[in-house]
């Protein structure tokens, strides 16, 4: 939740600007929903697709406040966030409503990005691929590898989100391979084209060591796509 009308334009103007020639795969801006067709217009002729930070997990109807899956593809969005982790801990959404608002994202046409990871006191207690699974297996369920397949999965390590720690490039390698592994499980095809990225203090000074790793596929940006300079070096990073 940050931003407004003047900062929103100074920092998609800079990023347009500086966008590196020839980079890799994808780069999606998730303003604010108040934001969306603004920034959309901004990024309308450029490289940089346009996504949301949340959604309803129904498709319309007395949900005051809530926004749709259907109405985001409306006004321009191409991807939906569902289940980052302050989502999950500050408004206590559970593993099945995330799972129902990847369904929903996806039967609108949206490419969900579903966030996975788990809090200090799980990597304490070595239960990270026990909560990273059970994230993780009721959208399988719900959905099944096809749809998962049509998506993105960020692990974002709660522990390391704007705390300043971040896991090692080998501690997200084995929880991204981990990941891999359980969808592979369901279908090896789907689990070898589905895109992971890493989400937990992702910076210019250990991206490139991030994406290095075999099955880091890119990066959820928090704090640092906040600043162009260095969301820009993130991007040079991902070439």
């Amino acid at each position: 939740m940050h931003g407004s009308r003047g900062e929103n334009a100074r920092l998609i103007e800079e990023i347009v600007g500086g966008y590196p020639a020839g980079a890799a795969g994808d780069c999606i801006v998730c303003p604010p929903f108040v934001y969306l067709q603004e920034v959309g217009r901004m990024l309308r002729d450029t490289p940089i697709a346009l996504g949301a930070q949340n959604t309803c997990a129904d498709a319309h109807g007395a949900f005051t406040g809530e926004v749709s899956a259907g109405m985001l593809k409306d006004v321009g969005c191409n991807y939906v966030i569902v289940g980052h982790s302050e989502r999950r801990l500050i408004y206590r959404e559970s593993d099945q409503l995330i799972a129902r608002k990847f369904a929903m994202a996806h039967s609108k046409g949206l490419i969900p990005i579903l966030c996975v990871g788990e809090q200090l006191a799980d990597r304490e207690a070595s239960r990270t691929e026990e909560v990273v699974a059970r994230q993780l297996e009721v959208v399988l369920e719900l959905c099944g590898p096809e749809v998962l397949g049509h998506g993105l999965v960020a692990y974002e390590p709660v522990w390391a989100i704007g705390t300043g720690r971040n896991a090692t490039p080998q501690q997200a390698q084995e929880v991204h391979a981990f990941i891999r592994a359980r969808i592979a499980a369901r279908d090896a095809r789907i689990a070898a084209a589905t895109r992971i990225l890493y989400g937990g203090s992702v910076k210019a000074g250990n991206a490139a060591e991030l994406f290095a790793m075999p099955d880091v596929d890119g990066g959820l940006i928090g704090g640092a796509s906040l600043k162009a300079d260095e969301f820009l070096a993130i991007l040079a990073a991902a070439r």
